[in-house]
């Protein structure tokens, strides 16, 4: 510089050498002075940034400390509690100063964004919690799926990236019953991928893992949490059919160890006094459970009666719930519809008829063909070799009576007793096994003295499915000696029954939609008075009927005939005496069976004819 004037490169090369040099020597003097002060800064810099540090440090120590006191004081006796908050007590002041004081960060973050951001890095994620007098932990999880047996680990987007925290880890059904007991349903179980083996290895090495299945089959490779693997022991409790447990049982190695106990529930329960009171708290607990107006005495007596009629047992209930509770609801509508105020037996009855509405369109189609001749039925008068039986067909979960035409034809031969649905493979295999069942009656009853050499066709009339179960088989026997002998059958009944090879009637399902569905045609063609169904005498514990059968028994329009030998039914439907076997092993003139007998013996007789004419 001179006069306040800094020179430039020419002005400073035409001075003299000499101050030049004095110029040179206080720029070097200068830079010294400078860079000895410099040197001192950084050092001084951060002496401050420490001290700084450690009073903001302290500062949030004095402020963190209160807070946590009470805490500390609640948790004294819980160690791992203690332990996370001097861990939390480290951690707060360097997360206070980054998220909290740092202006940079103050400007770019919302204060609520900040708030979510501490409560998630200090906050404790509860998996599980059981109040101390609770008890065992008792857990049902209706959707037993991988991720809510075993947790799973949640993920949320930002900026087009998955990630997560320990926040997002959420337990499953395993973690809550940990110490206690988990129920599943068993096809559920069964219907999940990867659950069943999963349990399993939970059930034997007594530990809670919590990872994904899919990332171990390389279909999920997303970088994630690994939660610490937890001590397990629970009991597991299956709940299924009885054939899903004889399927695990047969099939998988492992079942039998790890599922030792069973419990077989019977489908009845004893209709006894204690039974009865329970059912009806049962009722009870139920109608106060959905908000339902209460039953009257006869509405409880009515249910009762559905309940065994469910059990087709006139001294059990049936443990079939669900169905009940179902009726229930559906009367309580009614009773609403109707505006009253207790739920009474009009309202159960107008609720099985409206179901039987919703569900019968099949059954009313077909007795609109039995009334207007399409399917062939008689309900009265007499034919030979033509019997009503009565069958049950069963749609979901709504069954109802349907009688049938089975037809007979014998002839000399060798063949047997010839079951036509066998035959064309309509008929099951116990269906097939009454037919068969009629040979060894009819030989061993009959032919003790001759071979049994007939020929004789047995068919259900119009049946286009498949016919299963031995229920036809009486009914089948008494058209095959009507057949064999030229007897006419009364039409004004219908029969069902199983027989054995020695003539005696046993008992069959489906007894009360039996009767009802050949009444029902009765009367709508118009009730007679000789009008009536055969049924086995072990079936009548079984009758619970509806109103209308009863009415119309009690008024002799319609009657109901229980049997235990084929002979009872022959009685009744050929109107002559069957006749009892004499001590030489034959039976009277004049019978039904003396005459069987002699019409067996003339055929052989003519077997052997044919063949000595052979």
């Amino acid at each position: 510089m001179r006069e306040g004037k800094a020179l430039d490169e020419t002005e400073f090369a035409q001075l003299s050498e000499e101050e030049r040099e004095t110029f040179h020597n206080d720029i070097a003097e200068l830079e010294q002075m400078l860079s000895d002060q410099l040197s001192e800064l950084p050092q001084w810099k951060r002496e401050s940034s420490n001290e700084l540090r450690s009073l903001n440090q302290e500062t949030i120590r004095d402020a963190i400390t209160p807070l946590l006191a009470h805490i500390r004081k609640d948790f004294a006796s819980h160690e791992p509690v203690m332990e996370y908050l001097n861990e939390m007590e480290e951690y707060l002041p360097s997360l206070v100063l980054e998220e909290l004081v740092e202006e940079r960060i103050m400007d770019l973050r919302e204060e609520y964004a900040k708030r979510s951001s501490l409560e998630e890095s200090l906050l404790p994620n509860i998996a599980t919690h059981h109040n101390p007098d609770s008890g065992a932990p008792v857990i049902y999880e209706p959707h037993p799926s991988y991720a809510n047996l075993f947790g799973r680990i949640e993920y949320a987007s930002e900026q087009g990236a998955l990630v997560t925290n320990y926040q997002r880890v959420c337990p499953g059904a395993l973690h809550k019953a940990n110490g206690g007991y988990l129920m599943l349903d068993a096809d559920k179980v069964l219907g999940e991928p990867l659950v069943w083996e999963a349990l399993k290895r939970a059930l034997q090495s007594h530990e809670l893992k919590m990872d994904s299945p899919y990332s171990e089959m390389g279909i999920l490779n997303t970088t994630s949490l690994l939660p610490a693997v937890i001590p397990l022991e629970f009991k597991l409790v299956l709940i299924g059919s009885r054939n899903i447990y004889y399927l695990l049982q047969e099939y998988d190695e492992d079942f039998k160890r790890l599922f030792r106990a069973v419990v077989d529930f019977d489908n009845d329960i004893t209709l006894t006094e204690d039974h009865l009171v329970a059912y009806s708290q049962l009722l009870k607990s139920r109608v106060e459970e959905q908000g339902y107006s209460d039953l009257d005495r006869a509405a409880v007596v009515r249910m009762v009666r559905y309940s065994a009629r469910l059990a087709e047992q006139q001294d059990v209930l049936s443990a079939r719930v669900g169905e009940q509770f179902d009726l229930l609801a559906e009367a309580n509508f009614i009773r609403l519809m109707a505006k009253d105020e207790l739920i009474q037996p009009i309202h159960i009855d107008r609720a099985l008829a409206a179901k039987q509405e919703r569900t019968g369109r099949v059954y009313d189609k077909l007795f609109e063909q039995m009334l207007d001749g399409t399917v062939l039925l008689e309900t009265s008068g007499e034919a030979i070799g033509k019997i009503n039986g009565l069958t049950v067909m069963s749609l979901g979960d709504t069954s109802f009576g349907s009688p049938a035409r089975i037809t007979c034809t014998v002839y000399p031969g060798s063949k047997g007793v010839v079951d036509i649905e066998r035959e064309v493979s309509l008929g099951q295999a116990i269906h097939s096994k009454g037919v068969m069942i009629l040979s060894g009656f009819l030989g061993n009853r009959y032919a003790q003295k001759f071979p049994l050499a007939i020929s004789a066709h047995i068919a259900m009339e119009q049946s286009y499915g498949y016919i299963d179960g031995d229920s036809a088989s009486l009914g089948e026997l008494v058209c095959l000696i009507s057949a064999l002998i030229q007897t006419p059958i009364d039409q004004s009944f219908a029969i069902t029954g199983s027989v054995n090879q020695y003539g005696e009637v046993q008992a069959i399902g489906g007894v009360n939609e039996k009767i009802e569905g050949f009444f029902r045609l009765c009367s709508a063609r118009g009730l007679t008075g000789k009008q009536g169904v055969i049924i086995p005498y072990s079936n009548r514990r079984n009758l619970i009927l509806n109103d209308e059968v009863v009415a119309a028994v009690e008024a002799g329009k319609f009657a109901i005939h229980c049997v235990k030998h084929v002979d009872q039914a022959i009685e009744i439907l050929m109107h002559r005496e069957a006749g009892e076997v004499n001590k030489d092993g034959g039976f009277p003139q004049g019978t039904v069976n003396g005459e069987i007998i002699g019409r067996l013996e003339a055929i052989a007789k003519m077997s052997d004819k044919k063949s000595d004419n052979d």
